[in-house]
């Protein structure tokens, strides 16, 4: 374990980050909110903090081990968390204690979309711009941004690229070279957030309202800049264009990468996950629009716009909102919730347990019961072409029982607080895969729990953004012998 190299690459990023919040000063100089004194204090602390981490270790010159780049990885989301909620705690239009503050920089760094925070549309703009801006770094990854500038460091990327990018097979590149791949997918991140401002702007927001929802759609994060969400602007329009782009970041950017470099759409058709992640959406929602149609909850026009909306932004686990879902009928704000737990594709932006390990087991299961049918036969299990190996199965399989697990104690933990079961069941789903709205309590808002409980969510939030593994890891008593 190279500590001094963990504290040298911790240091280079929290100055990296300090540099993003000259954005919301500006913003604050553009509208003339006056919160910019609290951006300015937040920017010197973490830049100083960054520079003493740094420093002492800046001549380290050590190769990055598979170790270390669990621990950065790690490390960085939390002390990230801890800093970018500096802001929020300085601010005296918000007024927010420690465990809020931090509760809202987690929410927005790991695109979880909950919020503590009531009254947006009275909030200054740089507050609510920040807010943006840290869904849509957490949205890529800044460990994903940040190797790009590694080789400045002397030091490789791909460590830290295996223990970031979510996905059961961490091996795989775009580019022959980390720092191209990096380049990539933030080439690829920011065109799609430029387009879905435009698009936003020709159907009707105003240009700070493109830029901001523009942000969360993309990093499939669900902040939005009015307290009533994307329901506010009361469009159709608005409500497609979101739909289309949360369904376009629910897909693996190297499919976008190689869409982009190919000009071709084929790699969508012929990719075996994004094909069982968009039947999967459409499936549930039929089924969603119909229900509302049925029972009366909406009219005919109004229930397939809504149902499809809010299918699709539960199902990426973006969170946006044009309803109070948790009022709908019978089943589905349920049946939502749980399919939250599928979330986006593996390399994409969004939550949950990813499409592929869901398929996986899918498969799985199917091919179980065949072997049953026929014992003698030898059923392999494929993805499209290709023969998966029974140690990825095995893989898939071992994230599913540490992810259930974890989901049970998180649950028992917050019901230890006093939350009901409802309550306490949605938040759980919500944090552990990145959603942010939730059912009972937590439907609108994350304000009124208490603070042991929203400390237990942070840890939520964080583990789902790291994919349980890359944190837990760090509790292994193997990880720490040399």
């Amino acid at each position: 374990m190279h500590i001094a190299l963990v504290f040298q690459i911790l240091g280079m990023l929290l100055m990296v980050f300090s540099l993003t919040l000259f954005s919301p000063i500006a913003v604050s100089y553009i509208y003339d909110d006056g919160a910019y004194p609290a951006f300015l204090i937040a920017f010197a602390i973490t830049l100083i903090s960054g520079a003493l981490m740094w420093m002492p270790v800046s001549r380290q010159r050590t190769d990055l081990r598979t170790r270390d780049g669990f621990l950065i990885t790690s490390l960085f989301w939390t002390v990230l968390g801890l800093f970018g909620s500096l802001p929020f705690m300085l601010s005296p239009s918000l007024d927010m204690s420690v465990s809020d503050a931090v509760f809202e920089s987690l929410s927005g760094l790991t695109t979880t979309g909950a919020t503590v925070i009531t009254g947006l549309d009275d909030l200054p703009k740089s507050i609510l711009f920040y807010r943006q801006q840290l869904q849509w770094l957490g949205g890529i990854g800044i460990i994903v941004i940040a190797v790009a500038i590694l080789p400045m460091l002397g030091v490789g990327g791909m460590q830290l690229y295996r223990a970031e990018t979510p996905g059961p097979v961490k091996d795989s590149k775009l580019t022959p070279r980390i720092t191209e791949t990096a380049k990539a997918l933030f080439f690829i991140y920011v065109i799609l957030t430029i387009t879905c401002a435009i698009a936003y702007w020709l159907a009707g927001m105003t240009f700070f309202d493109a830029i901001c929802h523009s942000f969360s759609t993309v990093a499939i994060g669900g902040f939005s800049t009015h307290d009533e969400s994307i329901g506010y602007f009361d469009s159709p329009v608005i409500m497609i264009i979101a739909s289309i782009y949360m369904m376009v970041a629910g897909i693996n950017f190297a499919l976008h990468f190689h869409a982009f470099r190919a000009r071709s759409l084929h790699h969508y058709f012929r990719d075996s996950e994004s094909r069982f992640f968009t039947n999967t959406i459409i499936g549930a929602t039929v089924i969603v629009c119909f229900y509302l149609i049925a029972t009366g909850t909406y009219s005919t026009g109004e229930g397939l716009i809504h149902g499809i909306f809010q299918t699709v932004s539960i199902a990426t686990t973006t969170g946006f909102a044009t309803a109070d879902f948790a009022a709908w009928p019978s089943f589905l704000p349920i049946m939502l919730i749980v399919l939250s737990f599928m979330g986006g594709c593996g390399g994409s932006t969004g939550g949950g347990m990813k499409a592929v390990r869901v398929m996986l087991m899918a498969k799985q299961g199917v091919r179980e019961l065949a072997q049953l049918i026929h014992p003698n036969a030898v059923i392999p299990l494929k993805v499209g072409n290709h023969r998966v190996e029974a140690t990825v199965v095995s893989a898939v399989w071992s994230f599913f029982a540490v992810y259930m697990f974890v989901f049970i104690v998180i649950l028992l933990l917050l019901m230890a607080t006093g939350l009901d079961y409802t309550t306490a069941f949605s938040a759980v789903v919500a944090s552990l895969n990145n959603l942010g709205p939730g059912l009972g309590d937590v439907s609108s808002h994350y304000g009124d729990v208490s603070a042991v409980a929203k400390w237990v969510l942070c840890l939520s939030m964080l583990l789902g953004r790291l994919e349980i593994f890359t944190l837990l890891v760090l509790l292994s008593p193997q990880f720490w012998k040399r």
